[in-house]
């Protein structure tokens, strides 16, 4: 591999998802590519995004970044799930949480029975069987040391500044040789008979060639939309929310290690605290709603003082009809949106640049299988994404609420349907295909929005009755102990970084 010649990668537009595909490519790729990234600084990022999932841990390790550092560069503070409010009805709330819950005997599934404890009236919330859920509702956090018993293993992502992100990775990559090029794109380069882009020309008639290029322009889609005429797949009739508000605000007392959803009557709310201020924002279907009763609703529900006045973003659930098309790959915002409810925007930047190196070849001459492969599984990721936040929206009780209302009565996609069908026939998830969500998120999130199972799996009645409470409520103990052992959030960071508690209020 070392004899071919070097691959010329041009990365256009910066951000999280443009910095992140060149810190991966210069970490990973090393002599065989060189790495050129255009953007502008005139050119602003949308940069609402700043929970994480654990998959980025993948690119933390990866990349060799130091915790504690992270940490301090980008003001993050640690996540255990997200709390969900009034989705499914006012006053009603779950945590969907990483990590497993509970714990099942031999080959019975946990799930299976807590369903015949709660027929039994021996159940209690299924939250209460999750470490994760029992730290976040005491606002505790540790990472195991591996010392037995010193702390539950905790599964766990991040909040941080996006911004800041970006810079770290800028940093990380610029000491990896990426070349970055200041300048605005005002043309793409094409070869006449393969179609492929050549080159992007800049102000000043400079240009910059390449032989792949990773098209990082957010909304605009420069190269694979504009360029090459990717058409977009529209998904706003099971995702109509098409407007988000964000706005900063103040910290407060409680910094909470997870993300806070709650439900407004067209559509949802977020809150997500870092260590220098709190991230807020609105989602809302502006067919049901107008701007700015939307920002009279987010500044309503705001803990401390706003920093600025809400700011709208348009934007348009769904995806491009191939991610990868001639010699260009989409990243980020330029490939789709996927709506933030479960905060997957940078997995869905690290999953497709780990796909790209996984089939990328040295030899470009004919990538059709390649191209073919990454495109096919690049749809099926992001459908079963939107099928997981989808199911949010129509598993709601609103009635009477005409936002809610129209949820409620979407027609579903069919491989979401299948999964509603088996859940409340069995209580059983099967994942296909590689799909992100796992048996525990689908368990939490289907039970959370009022799915219950009709049954549960004839194994769970080898339990003797008399034992299946005091099994679970040992199970929910053991949770809270442990939990109770564990540190304040707000404390554990400030030992992690070395930072004094003051600098967080």
């Amino acid at each position: 591999m070392s004899k071919r010649a070097p691959l010329e990668i041009v990365i256009a537009g910066g951000g999280t998802a443009g910095w992140t595909a060149a810190a991966t490519l210069a970490r990973f790729l090393g002599n065989y590519a060189t790495v050129a990234l255009v953007e502008s600084d005139a050119i602003g990022t949308v940069g609402v995004g700043e929970a994480t999932i654990p998959q980025i841990h993948n690119l933390i390790v990866g990349l060799g970044l130091d915790q504690a550092e992270f940490l301090r560069d980008t003001n993050a503070s640690f996540k255990l799930g997200i709390e969900f409010t009034d989705w499914v009805r006012p006053g009603h709330k779950y945590f969907h949480s990483f990590g497993q819950v509970g714990r099942g005997v031999g080959l019975i599934p946990f799930r299976q029975l807590w369903l015949r404890a709660r027929e039994l009236g021996q159940a209690g919330d299924y939250g209460d069987y999750s470490n994760n859920v029992a730290a976040a509702r005491l606002e505790r956090f540790a990472i195991a040391d591996g010392r037995d018993g010193a702390a539950p293993d905790l599964a766990y992502a991040y909040h941080f500044d996006a911004h800041l992100f970006a810079q770290m990775l800028r940093r990380y990559a610029e000491d990896l040789g990426v070349n970055r090029v200041e300048g605005m794109i005002e043309r793409v380069e094409r070869d006449p008979e393969s179609g492929d882009i050549r080159a992007l020309r800049l102000d000043r008639d400079r240009a910059v060639a390449g032989s792949f290029f990773i098209d990082c322009t957010g909304f605009r889609s420069l190269l694979l939309g504009n360029t090459l005429g990717v058409p977009f797949v529209d998904w706003r009739r099971w995702l109509p929310c098409d407007t988000a508000l964000a706005v900063p605000s103040e910290n407060v007392p409680a910094m909470r290690p997870y993300t806070q959803s709650g439900a407004r009557p067209a559509g949802w709310q977020w809150r997500i605290p870092l260590q220098h201020r709190v991230g807020n924002g609105h989602v809302f279907c502006s067919e049901f709603m107008g701007v700015d009763e939307a920002s009279e609703i987010l500044l309503a529900n705001v803990e401390g003082k706003a920093l600025a006045d809400p700011r709208p973003i348009r934007f348009v659930s769904g995806h491009r009809e191939q991610f990868w098309s001639h010699n260009c790959v989409a990243l980020g915002l330029a490939a789709g949106f996927m709506e933030p409810l479960e905060s997957t925007s940078i997995h869905l930047v690290q999953s497709g640049i780990g796909r790209l190196l996984n089939v990328l070849a040295g030899d470009l001459t004919d990538t059709t299988a390649a191209r073919d492969t990454f495109n096919k599984l690049s749809t099926i990721e992001w459908e079963r994404i939107r099928d997981f936040i989808v199911l949010h929206y129509v598993a709601n009780e609103r009635v009477g609420e005409p936002f809610w209302d129209h949820c409620r009565a979407m027609e579903l996609p069919a491989t979401l349907a299948e999964k509603i069908d088996l859940f409340r026939e069995a209580g059983l998830f099967v994942r296909e295909e590689d799909e992100l969500f796992l048996d525990d998120s689908w368990g939490q999130v289907m039970i959370g929005q009022g799915i219950m199972p009709r049954g549960w799996s004839p194994l769970a009645d080898n339990v003797p009755a008399q034992d299946i409470g005091p099994f679970l409520q040992a199970i929910a103990k053991s949770c809270r102990v442990k939990a109770e052992a564990l540190p304040d959030h707000r404390a554990f960071i400030a030992t992690m970084t070395g930072r004094a508690l003051e600098q967080f209020a």
